[in-house]
C-alpha cells in the first residue's frame, strides 16, 4: 500500500504548504513556472518542509527531463550515466539529495557541463550551503533557504488528506500531530497515516495518537546544522539570562542524549560568559558534569538542570575573555616588543613584589613599545567592582 507522503507529494508549486516567501503571486519560484525558465539552484532546509517536493513540482509542471542522484549513495558511474543523457537529449535536470556530500570526483565531473548549460541542478541540503558546499558549485547557483513549517501550516495540510482519505479528526489531534512534528510535515504525514490505519474507523483521536507517539520529534540531528542551531540558542539563552530558554534547550539536548555537547558548551558558557561576575561557576559546573557523567540518564538531567538555572540567573561579564582576545589581537599584528630586561629569567634587577607592603612594587612589565596598553576594561557587577577596589587599594 501506498504511504500517504508519497501519494500525496505536490505535482505543482500550487500545492505545496508553506514557502510563502518563494511560493505564490509574482514569487520567484512561481515566476519561474510563468516564464518557463529553470536554473541552477540549491534549496535547504530541515527535513520535511517541502525541498524534494518544490523540485518535483518544478521539473513536472515545467515538464522537463529529469533525473533523482543522491551524493553519497549514487557513484561516480551513475553520475557519468546521467552526463551522457544528458548530451543525448540536449538538457537534463539533476535533482541531488544530500549535495553536501557531493565528493571532488562528482563535483570535477559535472562542473563543466553545470557551466555549459547542458545540465541544470537542484541541490537538496539539510545543511547551511554557505558554510560547507564547495564554492564552485555554489557559485554556479542561486542559494534558496526554505523555512520551517508553522503548526497552522501543517494542519492545513493535514485537513486536505484527511478529507480525500475520509479520515475523521479532531481539532485537538490535528495540533497535536503538528507539534509533535516539530515543522516536518512528512513526519506529520506518517503519523496521521499509521494513527488511521491502526483503527477500524479511520478515527484519529488523542488516545490513539499518544499511544503510537508519544514522544515530540524535533531537529536535533548532532551532525547536521540543526544540533548546532540548539547548542546555539541553548548559550544564548544563558548569556541573555532566560532562565526557562535556557531550560528548554537544555531538555532538547537532553532528549537527544548527545550529553558530550552539553558539557564542552557550559563549559566554554562558564568562562566566556558570566566569567568574573561569578567566578565560583566554574567548579560548579565541572561538579555537575561529574556528577551526571557518574549517575548518567536519566537522572543526569538533575544535576545539569541545577547548574543551568544558576548559570542562566548568575550575573554576566565578557571582560577576561574579551581581554586575552584584545592582546592576542595585538600579538597577531606584530604589536609585541622585547620582553624588559628587568623581568627576564636571570635579571638581577627585578624586583620581588613580595618583599614589599602590600605584596605589589610599581615596575614594568610590559614590552616597551606599548608600556601603555590596557586589555582589561572591567565590567560592572559586584564581584569584579571588589576585585577592582581591592587592586587599586594594593596598587596605591
Amino acid at each position: 500500500m501506498e504511504l500517504l507522503a508519497n501519494k500525496y507529494r505536490p505535482n505543482k508549486l500550487d500545492d505545496v504548504i508553506g514557502q510563502t516567501h518563494l511560493i505564490g503571486d509574482n514569487k520567484i519560484l512561481t515566476n519561474l513556472i510563468s516564464n518557463k525558465k529553470l536554473f541552477s539552484m540549491i534549496l535547504y532546509g530541515k527535513p520535511g518542509i517541502g525541498k524534494t517536493s518544490i523540485a518535483y513540482a518544478l521539473v513536472n509542471e515545467l515538464n522537463i527531463r529529469h533525473r533523482f542522484l543522491n551524493a553519497t549513495i549514487n557513484t561516480k558511474a551513475d553520475f557519468e550515466v546521467v552526463v551522457e543523457e544528458a548530451k543525448l537529449y540536449g538538457e537534463m535536470v539533476v535533482i541531488m539529495d544530500e549535495i553536501h556530500r557531493l565528493n571532488k570526483d562528482k563535483q570535477d565531473l559535472l562542473l563543466p557541463y553545470l557551466e555549459s548549460g547542458l545540465i541544470i541542478l537542484i541541490g537538496l541540503t539539510t545543511s547551511n550551503p554557505y558554510h560547507i558546499i564547495n564554492p564552485a558549485i555554489r557559485s554556479r547557483c542561486q542559494i534558496f533557504e526554505l523555512h520551517e513549517l508553522t503548526i497552522e501550516e501543517i494542519v492545513i495540510g493535514l485537513k486536505k488528506i484527511a478529507k480525500n482519505e475520509e479520515i475523521k479528526v479532531d481539532e485537538e489531534s490535528y495540533t497535536y500531530i503538528a507539534k509533535t512534528s516539530s515543522g516536518d510535515f512528512r513526519n506529520a504525514i506518517n503519523l496521521l497515516d499509521i494513527a488511521s490505519s491502526s483503527t477500524n474507523n479511520k478515527k484519529v483521536t488523542m488516545d490513539v495518537l499518544k499511544n503510537i507517539n508519544s514522544k515530540p520529534v524535533f531537529f536535533a540531528d548532532k551532525n547536521e546544522d540543526g544540533h548546532y542551531d540548539v547548542l546555539s540558542a541553548f548559550q544564548k539563552s544563558i548569556r541573555g539570562s532566560d532562565v526557562n530558554a535556557s531550560l528548554h534547550y537544555l531538555a532538547r539536548l537532553i532528549e537527544s542524549g548527545d550529553l558530550d555537547s552539553i558539557y564542552r558548551r557550559m563549559s566554554v558558557i562558564a568562562y566566556e560568559d558570566i566569567g568574573l561576575a561569578n567566578p565560583s561557576i566554574g567548579p560548579k559546573v565541572m561538579a555537575a558534569i561529574s556528577a551526571a557523567e557518574r549517575v548518567g540518564l536519566p537522572e543526569a538531567r538533575i544535576p545539569l538542570g541545577t547548574i543551568v538555572t544558576e548559570m542562566a540567573l548568575s550575573p554576566k561579564s565578557n571582560s577576561a575573555y574579551l581581554a586575552l582576545d584584545n592582546a592576542l589581537d595585538d600579538i597577531r599584528k606584530g604589536n609585541t616588543g622585547n620582553v624588559p630586561n628587568h623581568i627576564k629569567t636571570t635579571s638581577p634587577d627585578y624586583k620581588y613584589p613580595h618583599n614589599y607592603k602590600n605584596h605589589f612594587v610599581k615596575q614594568e612589565y610590559l614590552p616597551n613599545n606599548i608600556k601603555n596598553k590596557k586589555y582589561y576594561i572591567p565590567a560592572k557587577n559586584k564581584y569584579e567592582d571588589n576585585l577592582n577596589k581591592l587592586h587599586e587599594e594594593m596598587t596605591k
